[in-house]
């Protein structure tokens, strides 16, 4: 480290604070944060910086669920209309597919440009006469899904998650290098369109330069997460941790960011804003509850969550049967800023109701008041999943009572 940053003695912060600081950052320490509507969508998006999207329908997908977690009344309608008609939010891949601001679009164009120069290897099988084919049928008959392209003749697969369509290779390389964009979105039928034509633009945004790119997730890491550390702002980047190594240490050096001493964290260092750390409340988190997606941003990093948190938690969709500890696909549950227990769980929609098959308890028995706000939490959850697209959490059926009564499974 240079000798001008070794003069700031880091900033020591237990582990409580810690949690303070990073759930008010994500907006779990209040109700309600964004209000409602599609222009929560929006709002809650650009705070964030992204909303990962994910296949798996045991509960609502994962996007509706992290929306939904931040927007008491969201509707599912909302993130289309954001989507199909605001066009505030777009489809791109962070560290996973996700819903990004179009504000931020300009921060992604770089990514566009080197995978139209490299595209990834199981594009390779991918022709220019394909290419080619899928961009004019869309230029001149409109937005398609690839439920509209019926004359491919199928070909074996070059990886385990490719297609054996042509075109929908096709479709996915043109989108990754940006000629396509996702126009709308019903479950996973994903409709493409050209992407000037869909945001309506005569020309281009300007493409940030590298450098840019890096403050841009520098910043969006700290507007998140309040407290960041090397590995939570290049999350499954290792070879963006130089260059972002070296844009901390600029901040440090004319005071923008300050070191912390994080409780239990050993060796791995961590940075915050000053005045982040100035605005820090002394009181405990308010006893909200809140049922996570496994994807949701205060969970999906998992080392960082068992560091704050002390809880590990455990995606088990695909382990054996005989091997899972929390259930097949289990949902972590927030009471204060303490994750208290682990709830796997299926939305049974055609029999209309929420069915928990297992409970795990971690750490203190939940008190009377604790019991009664999760039971709330779930039927409120509840009437989210039953809920259809334009209805929001309380437009649904009265969940049977008692959703709390469910044995637990254990402890840790």
């Amino acid at each position: 480290m240079p000798p001008a940053l070794r003069l700031l003695d880091p900033v020591p912060l237990d582990r409580a604070a810690a949690r303070r600081l990073w759930m008010r950052a994500q907006r779990l320490d209040s109700h309600a944060p964004f209000g409602d509507g599609p222009h929560a969508v929006k709002a809650a998006v650009e705070h964030l910086g992204y909303v990962q999207i994910d296949t798996i329908n045991v509960v609502e997908r994962c996007h509706h669920h992290i929306l939904y977690s931040r927007i008491p009344a969201y509707r599912r309608a909302d993130l289309d209309t954001a989507q199909r008609e605001h066009r505030s939010v777009f489809e791109y891949w962070t560290h996973a597919l996700s819903y990004v601001p179009v504000r931020d679009l300009p921060f992604f164009l770089p990514e566009m440009k080197r995978r139209r120069s490299a595209p990834a290897a199981w594009f390779g099988a991918v022709t220019a006469a394909e290419r080619a084919r899928v961009m004019k049928r869309i230029r001149t008959e409109g937005a398609l899904t690839l439920r509209d392209i019926n004359d491919d003749v199928l070909v074996e697969k070059t990886h385990a998650w490719a297609s054996r369509k042509p075109s929908m290779r096709a479709l996915q390389q043109l989108f990754l290098e940006g000629a396509l964009t996702v126009c709308e979105r019903r479950g996973m039928l994903k409709t493409y369109e050209l992407m000037e034509r869909h945001f309506g633009w005569e020309r281009r945004p300007r493409m940030a330069s590298e450098r840019q790119v890096l403050d841009y997730r520098l910043d969006r890491a700290l507007r998140a997460q309040g407290l960041v550390s090397l590995d939570s702002v290049c999350h499954l980047d290792a070879p963006g941790k130089g260059p972002m190594r070296a844009l901390i240490e600029a901040r440090v050096a004319r005071r923008a960011l300050v070191p912390v001493a994080l409780e239990g964290a050993d060796r791995l260092e961590h940075w915050a804003r000053p005045e982040s750390l100035d605005a820090l409340p002394a009181e405990a988190v308010a006893p909200r509850v809140h049922i996570l997606s496994p994807f949701d941003p205060l969970i999906i990093q998992r080392r960082r969550l068992t560091l704050f948190f002390g809880y590990a938690h455990r995606f088990e969709a695909y382990v054996p049967a005989r091997d899972r500890v929390l259930g097949y696909f289990a949902l972590p549950v927030l009471v204060g800023d303490r994750v208290a227990a682990a709830i796997d769980m299926k939305a049974d929609r055609a029999a209309g109701r929420l069915v928990l098959r297992q409970r795990t308890d971690f750490g203190a028995a939940l008190g009377p008041d604790e019991r009664v706000a999760l039971d709330e939490a779930l039927h409120r959850f509840e009437r989210f999943q039953l809920a259809r697209g334009d209805e929001g959490a309380r437009a649904s059926p009265d969940p049977a009572a008692g959703a709390w009564d469910l044995p637990p499974a254990g402890g840790a």
